[in-house]
């Protein structure tokens, strides 16, 4: 089967495309199929004792304040409220737990960087997002978002650090590729790639997407589909 990466919704494939495409629309269909089972809010936990009990496998949600991984969430799962969208940087300031089909938590974390909240309930969510990622043993990827307007920042590249420490896998997901051109994206997308060749715990495909526009959602859906337990 053939390498191959998404960049802003096309895909580059290897001379074998006619043998990787029925695999890749078993891994779409996949992914379709998931993200249409109801999902439902399990817990909210601002402390370390508050975490719900291990149980499905957990893919999470990470990035700079305003990112927008709340309307990611929304558009991976087709609904406009299921996570709080706000333009508000810190809004959300506490992990949240969603249970997807009884086959997948997705968890979408606090924010890092800018915030409008109080120093003291930054670092104590800050805290309680860091044993998460560190300690979570069904954690099994972080899905990494960067504004693709703005590609990897100095926060960024700490957390990828810390990652790479624990060993905890994780993807870099661009956010809002529809509001950059063709030619930026494009080279926003290769200077990560050759940056992420030198972290050993990232994964090597980076998934362009838009929220607003529907852009590398079915590849996203379809990457975390192989992540939950089998229907």
């Amino acid at each position: 089967m053939g390498d191959h990466a998404t960049h802003g919704g096309q895909r580059l494939t290897a001379p074998d495309e006619d043998e990787a495409a029925p695999a890749e629309e078993a891994a779409l269909e996949a992914g379709r199929r998931l993200f249409a089972q109801d999902c439902q809010f399990v817990a909210g936990a601002a402390a370390r004792d508050a975490l719900p009990p291990i149980g499905l496998p957990e893919v999470a949600f990470a990035g700079r304040s305003n990112v927008g991984k709340s309307s990611l969430i929304n558009a991976l799962t087709g609904r406009k409220t299921l996570a709080r969208v706000s333009h508000t940087p810190g809004r959300t300031q506490q992990l949240n737990f969603f249970d997807l089909g009884g086959r997948l938590m997705l968890v979408d974390l606090p924010g890092y960087g800018f915030a409008r909240a109080a120093k003291s309930r930054i670092k104590e969510w800050t805290g309680v997002t860091e044993s998460y990622l560190k300690g979570r043993p069904t954690l099994r990827r972080l899905c990494l978002l960067v504004d693709s307007r703005h590609g990897l920042k100095a926060s960024d590249r700490d957390v990828m650090a810390m990652l790479d420490s624990t060993a905890q896998s994780y993807q870099l997901v661009l956010t809002k590729v529809d509001e950059v051109k063709p030619g930026p994206l494009a080279e926003h997308c290769t200077a990560i790639a050759a940056e992420l060749a030198r972290h050993p715990a990232a994964h090597p495909q980076i998934i362009a997407t838009s929220a607003r526009s529907g852009v590398g959602v079915a590849d996203l859906r379809a990457a975390l589909a192989a992540l939950a337990i089998p229907d």
